[in-house]
């Protein structure tokens, strides 16, 4: 069967914090949207498991604020759709076509919220036990793991606080940093550095992880001297970046070398009445705060282009 054509407004991809802001100010203003998220509304924000810079709340659950953006945008009526996959797209300046699975949608603008996924652990045996001992997500599996001994590999923000909220159910946390230093926040590192449960082993890599049906050890070396040396470990969590998101645009909107999409400060792409808001984007800082800010500017651009396109 034929698949229905939808003639609409505002096109969101896309339900992380800068989507669901964008839909929230494109309900306010009455425009006629659809919101599409290929998988669960709330992005990275539903994942992590607590959050203590975001304006208003001291602290809060990831899965609790993004219920609460999710709940706001639908009591103004934002239609939201999950679980129906985009199959391709067709940008230009005059026409925009977004297919999925359901639909043909026919957009007067498009606002690209896509966001970015964790980068796999480049190690040898990173396939062989994903989800077997190898993570992304510790809200998801940490639990998988009481009273085991878990590797956090990264030196950001995200690895410091996941390693802080694995204490919960790990005998012990170790953070294997491939440098002497890391680039999180002070507060946050210092937690760290005075948990009773987690060792900082600074100067050492992941090689690999090895074990039988599932991990049972992981191999370091030091970036100083090269010495290597295999470690008892149950699990590894990987924080080390993210990847954009952007496979379906790729042909249409412009790119960095790492697959950002180009977008100036009012969020537009190099295709009128598109645009590209949140981690999708490149720009210097990705924060909640940051994704929330593009997507309000990107929904008021495109109210305005919109707007004009109908005036003719």
């Amino acid at each position: 069967m034929a698949k229905s054509e939808k003639i609409i407004d505002l096109m969101i991809i896309g339900g992380g914090p800068a989507g669901l802001t964008a839909a929230i100010y494109a309900s306010r203003a009455k425009l006629n949207m659809v919101l599409l998220e290929d998988a669960i509304v709330g992005g990275q924000v539903r994942t992590s498991y607590s959050i203590e810079n975001y304006p208003g709340f001291k602290s809060i659950e990831g899965g609790k604020l993004a219920d609460l953006m999710q709940e706001q945008a639908l009591e103004l009526g934002a239609t939201i759709d999950e679980f129906d996959l985009v199959e391709r797209v067709d940008f230009s300046d005059k026409e925009k076509i977004v297919e999925t699975t359901s639909y043909i949608y026919k957009p007067k603008a498009v606002i690209i919220a896509t966001g970015a996924t964790p980068k796999k652990i480049p190690v040898p045996n990173e396939e062989k036990f994903s989800g077997k001992g190898i993570h992304y997500c510790a809200v998801c599996d940490g639990a998988m793991y009481e009273g085991k001994v878990i590797g956090v590999v990264g030196g950001g923000n995200s690895a410091l606080e996941e390693a802080l909220f694995l204490t919960k159910f790990a005998s012990k946390v170790v953070m294997i940093r491939r440098y002497d230093y890391f680039k999180g926040e002070a507060a946050t590192l210092e937690e760290v550095l005075h948990h009773p449960k987690i060792e900082v082993m600074y100067n050492w890599d992941l090689v690999d992880v090895s074990g039988e049906k599932f991990m049972e050890s992981a191999k370091i070396k030091n970036t100083n001297t090269g010495e290597e040396k295999e470690i008892q470990m149950d699990a590894i969590f990987g924080y080390i970046g993210t990847e954009p998101k952007t496979g379906h645009f790729k042909d249409y909107v412009n790119l960095t070398p790492q697959g950002y999409i180009l977008a100036d400060e009012s969020t537009r792409t190099n295709i009128k009445g598109v645009y590209a808001a949140g981690d999708v984007r490149e720009k210097q800082f990705r924060q909640i705060t940051t994704a929330v800010a593009d997507g309000t500017i990107a929904a008021l651009d495109a109210e305005k282009y919109i707007l004009e396109a109908k005036r003719g």
